[in-house]
């Protein structure tokens, strides 16, 4: 199953990921880092258009981070002593209400 489209950091916005997610038929949803932003307007006419960027759906990612962030600083999450899935699951709901 193919995503409609991918959320990513600054990190991985390189020229090589987008085109593979070109390829792919996928929308990315990628901040252009400020120094590839300068590079490109250094180039002129032959730096092309920025990516696009929807900044709603970015939002949405943040979000989700945010929350996962959260559940990661619960010591019994983070260190995983629980043996059973079971209770560890259960302790996955705990901390998210």
């Amino acid at each position: 199953m193919t995503p409609d489209v991918v959320l990513a950091d600054k990190a991985c916005s390189s020229r090589a990921i987008r085109s593979q997610l070109r390829r792919r038929g996928i929308r990315a949803v990628i901040p252009q880092p400020s120094d590839q932003a300068a590079h490109r307007k250094r180039l002129g006419n032959r730096g092309g258009r920025p990516p696009a960027f929807d900044r709603d759906v970015y939002k949405q990612r943040h979000t989700v981070e945010r929350c996962i962030n959260k559940l990661k600083q619960w010591r019994g999450l983070a260190t995983r002593y629980d043996k059973s899935a079971t209770i560890y699951l259960a302790g996955l709901h705990l901390a998210a209400i």
